[in-house]
């Protein structure tokens, strides 16, 4: 819950059961996004071509900007394929 004069902890009220265990259990898996898929990374030449002329007018060394796109598994569930066709300079403030 947001109060515009201050932020208010956000908490669940209490329950007499649990829904889950949580003690954990089973062994520690990886959850890395290429420990069991191959990824692939596609970027459109345009979406490049901007992020690049941007960075070369940008005064500064280092600035903040957004690249966006979509992620898709593979029609054989081995990989992963990241296209990247959108690109967003972001705000400054």
């Amino acid at each position: 819950r947001f109060v515009p004069e201050r932020m208010v902890p956000f908490s669940f009220p209490l329950s007499k059961c649990a829904l889950w265990d949580p003690v954990p259990m089973g062994d520690v898996i990886r959850s890395h996004i290429s420990y069991y898929r191959n990824p692939k990374l596609s970027i459109m030449e345009k979406t490049l071509r901007l992020a690049y002329r941007h960075a070369k007018q940008n005064e500064k060394q280092l600035f903040s900007c957004f690249l966006l796109g979509t992620l898709l598994v593979d029609e054989d569930g081995e990989g992963i394929t990241v296209t990247i066709d959108r690109f967003d300079p972001g705000r400054e403030i």
